[in-house]
């Protein structure tokens, strides 16, 4: 079984001309020489993503999908921008080398960056990688410890003072995910009115030092060595990238993080190894985070509760397309149950919360 991220044939209705990209990368791509092999990564539900191998060099395009979308999603050029200012920074982000404005070409903006070769993570640990419980902890707090150094990247420094307004940061997460999950809301999906209560009188002070948000970190969003797994080399989808509450990403992170022993219900949301023998415990990862950051964290609650509602706001917007048929794909046909076990877990943080 191949380790490293594998590219597919192009599913029907994406295909991407090579007599059309090919010559607008040689033009604005010094020394590039060649032609391409196109193919398509087959993952992810947003943003269409392709890999182009020349004879020396590989990239990979991203385009927005097809179809109707929210005016404000899917801006390429913002994820250009922010790849090709946090390199240098931040080098474990793809160099981002092409941005083209024109949608004639393709049909959609697009933009092209490099590709970062290597091992991602899904749902369990190959056991090819031969991972012990102290290599595989070692490996998880390695990981924590990128999230650590995104957190404390010099955003201005980056010139991207300006993608985001951390003043008020967490009240307007929490304002926005309640009226977007509203707006999503179907007749079979729960109303969290107890949580989202909770989550307004609980509200925190945004932390005193703001930060480069990423907003999906997770580990099937990280790029590992092929030469070396213990090694990160690679961080990807940076389309929700923004500046605000680091503590806010580290909740969002948490609602990802399935634990070996939480229930089998829960198990079965899992898209990382997080329950292989070695990964942190949720309250082990922010002891960990808040070490390294060299802050304290008196309680994970608030942010892991936030984490879930955001999530399951997520997860309610793709079943609102399945439940209104703009969609036929048959995999959010069960989201809304997923949904509602997001809200039993969150309740039951609050039932043992002392906040």
């Amino acid at each position: 079984m191949a380790l490293t991220d594998q590219s597919t044939r192009i599913r029907e209705g994406e295909e991407l001309d090579a007599a059309i990209i090919d010559p607008y990368l040689k033009a604005h791509i010094p020394g590039l020489t060649g032609e391409p092999r196109i193919s398509q990564f087959p993952g992810g539900a947003s943003n269409l993503t392709y890999l182009l191998e020349y004879p020396t060099q590989q990239f990979v395009l991203r385009r927005p999908p097809f179809g109707q979308k929210a005016k404000s999603a899917h801006d390429m050029g913002r994820e250009f921008r922010i790849l090709n200012q946090l390199y240098e920074a931040f080098p474990y982000c793809p160099k981002a080398h092409v941005h083209c404005t024109d949608e004639a070409l393709i049909g959609a903006e697009f933009y092209v960056m490099e590709r970062i070769n290597g091992i991602i993570l899904r749902s369990d640990m190959p056991a090819e990688l031969n991972l012990n419980a102290d290599k595989t902890r070692q490996l998880c707090k390695s990981f924590i410890d990128k999230l650590v150094e995104l957190h404390n990247v010099d955003y201005q420094a980056c010139g991207l003072g300006d993608l985001g307004k951390p003043q008020g940061y967490v009240e307007r997460q929490i304002g926005g995910w309640s009226a977007r999950y509203e707006k999503a809301l179907t007749p079979d999906a729960p109303l969290w009115e107890p949580v989202k209560a909770w989550l307004r009188d609980k509200m925190p002070a945004d932390h005193p030092k703001p930060a480069i948000v990423h907003n999906d970190y997770r580990f099937d969003n990280v790029i590992l060595d092929p030469h070396n797994p213990m090694q990160i080399i690679g961080v990807l989808d940076w389309e929700l990238t923004t500046i605000g509450d680091p503590l806010m990403d580290l909740g969002n992170t948490l609602a990802y993080w399935i634990e070996a022993d939480d229930p089998a219900p829960v198990q079965m949301m899992r898209r990382q190894p997080s329950n292989a023998p070695g990964m942190l415990s949720r309250q082990e990862f922010a002891d960990y985070y808040a070490e390294r950051a060299g802050i304290e964290i008196a309680s994970i609650d608030f942010y892991y509760c936030y984490g879930l509602f955001r999530l399951a706001g997520i997860v309610q917007q793709i079943y609102y397309r399945y439940y209104h048929g703009q969609t036929q794909d048959k995999r959010f046909a069960q989201f809304v149950q997923m949904n509602k076990l997001l809200e039993q877990m969150s309740l039951q943080v609050i039932a043992k919360s002392q906040l």
